[in-house]
């Protein structure tokens, strides 16, 4: 994330502090001289070194002239909150958007299992979960970003060329294990209903549903993307590359775009049967750890047929079948859904 970080100071934090904490007018040898200090300039002991050496860019003057110079703890820390926060937004409206007009079937919206009002409760409940999950992640990010990580630069920095392929079926064999441990115990009752019930309010979810958790939902659930580099090597480009990618196949498994019945991989037909049968399917990218874990469920042939899938005969099948998951697991259901009649008005 320091390359993020240089970019960010490069561009807007360094004006930013400049002008909220600036820094003081360097010392002079001659009392003469202080009678000129509208023109003094400011004294600054930090040096510029790239994060990278594959990409960087040349700081302007405004990098010397506040008194938090770029290396300061509580500048790096507040930095990397507005980053993590911001950041995350603007993954999560573009792609969630573009999931949303270009793929999400809309039909979906008349299913009677979706929610009155519901890509509006979505969207909100994801912006009120991003700035505490923000607050949650910027400390460790801090952490990575002052050299206590495995973070790396170039090859020779880390095991060897071989790694650098390794690492990417590595990091999502980890994050896939833990988040399915994590995920799993989300589930257990006196967990579920304070902090997993408001991401499973989303019996039919849409792509806005995505980063729609209790904030220390969402957290726990993000850790196991931030512990690996305590734990393993990551290239520093890769890690950016694969930060945007967790947050992208977030979104595509809430798509309800059923491609395809791959037995490896947790698509969003595995992860919409999470949502209306609730205990299955714990995994984020791959089914092993369910298969393993004995709570593996497989998607259905008519979940593929479009025609079949979008019909009101299976809609109604559906919905009893969703009404005594959430009878069981839930006990009541307090969710308020649009009267059909008004669905198909729309």
């Amino acid at each position: 994330m320091d390359i993020i970080l240089e970019f960010t100071d490069t561009f807007i934090a360094d004006y930013v502090y400049a002008w909220a904490h600036p820094a003081k007018p360097a010392p002079y040898d001659f009392p003469a001289d202080i009678a000129s200090n509208a023109s003094a300039q400011t004294f600054s002991s930090w040096t510029y070194e790239p994060a990278s050496q594959f990409i960087s860019v040349q700081p302007s003057q405004a990098a010397y002239m506040s008194a938090w110079t770029r290396d300061n703890l509580f500048r790096q820390l507040i930095t990397l909150y507005f980053i993590v926060w911001i950041f995350g937004l603007v993954v999560y409206f573009f792609f969630a958007s573009m999931s949303y007009y270009f793929i999400f079937d809309k039909r979906t919206l008349n299913h009677p299992k979706f929610i009155k009002n519901q890509i509006w409760l979505e969207i909100v409940q994801a912006n009120k979960s991003m700035p505490f999950m923000a607050l949650c992640t910027a400390p460790i990010m801090t952490l990575e970003v002052r050299g206590y990580s495995k973070l790396y630069d170039t090859t020779s920095e880390g095991p060897g060329m071989w790694y650098n392929i390794l690492q990417f079926p590595l990091f999502l064999l980890f994050t896939d294990f833990c988040i399915y441990w994590i995920h799993r115990y989300l589930h257990h009752p006196l967990i579920y209903k304070h902090l997993h019930k408001p991401h499973h309010k989303w019996i039919m979810p849409t792509p806005y549903a995505s980063h729609a958790f209790h904030p220390l939902d969402g957290f726990a659930q993000s850790l196991p993307y931030h512990i690996f580099p305590f734990i393993f090597p990551l290239q520093k480009m890769a890690y950016v590359v694969l930060f945007v990618f967790v947050n992208f196949w977030s979104i595509l498994i809430h798509d309800g775009e059923y491609l395809t019945n791959n037995p490896v991989v947790n698509g969003a037909a595995c992860h919409s049967l999470h949502h209306s049968r609730f205990e299955v399917n714990y995994g984020q990218f791959f089914t092993a750890f369910d298969r393993l874990g004995g709570t593996y469920r497989m998607p259905e042939a008519w979940m593929f047929e479009k025609d079949k899938k979008m019909s009101e005969k299976k809609w109604k099948d559906e919905a009893k079948t969703v009404d005594s998951f959430v009878k069981e697991i839930e006990g009541s259901d307090d969710r308020t859904y649009e009267p059909t009649t008004a669905k198909k008005n729309n």
